[in-house]
Order: C-alpha cells, then structure tokens, then sequence
C-alpha cells in the first residue's frame, strides 16, 4: 500500500499519506481515497513526509485534488516534503496553488 487515508477526529478533513513514490502507480488509490463514497471534505492534508519520489503525473494528480477540493488554495495542504521534493514543488510554482508547509 503506498498510501493511507483517514479523516480527522472531526470528519472535516482527510488526511492522506504517501509513502515510497508518488508517480502515475498511486492514481487510482489517490483518486480512491479522496473519492471514498462520494464524501467531500473541508480540506485535504497530504503528508509527505515518507515520498521519496515525485514525478510531473504527480504533480498533475495534485492538481486534479485541487480541482476535487474546489480550486481553493487552503483547501490541500501539502506537509513535511523532504527536501527533493520541495525543491520540485517550487520548480513548478506550487507554492502558488498550494498551501505547503
């Protein structure tokens, strides 16, 4: 399994991780996980703490999680990115649709 999902305590945010690589493999178990039974969430977390890989179809799967959270900057945060991955982050000026810490 290269990602887990659970929503918060309160139900309003889902909080996402992703482990080893994160490239076209985990589409359709992203997609899945913040699809899930046609809930939509305030926010979406998603913790890369354990990404060791990204690649540009990450970067658009990031955008189509956007567009699910309705195009809202605040709405997916993007945290603990190891520092390949900021770097790629800000390369493709993420910082300007995301929210990342």
């Amino acid at each position: 399994m290269s990602i887990h999902a659970a929503p918060s305590p309160d139900g309003r945010t889902l909080n996402i991780r992703i482990f080893d690589r994160f490239d076209f493999n985990v589409h359709k178990e992203l997609r899945e996980a913040y699809e899930s039974k046609g809930k939509r969430y305030g926010s979406y977390v998603l913790d890369l703490r354990d990404t060791t890989y990204m690649d540009s179809a990450a970067l658009g799967m990031l955008l189509q999680l956007r567009e699910h959270a309705g195009n809202n900057k605040s709405a997916v945060r993007l945290r603990n990115a190891q520092p390949t991955i900021k770097d790629i982050l800000a390369v493709a000026h993420f910082d300007q649709l995301f929210t990342i810490d």
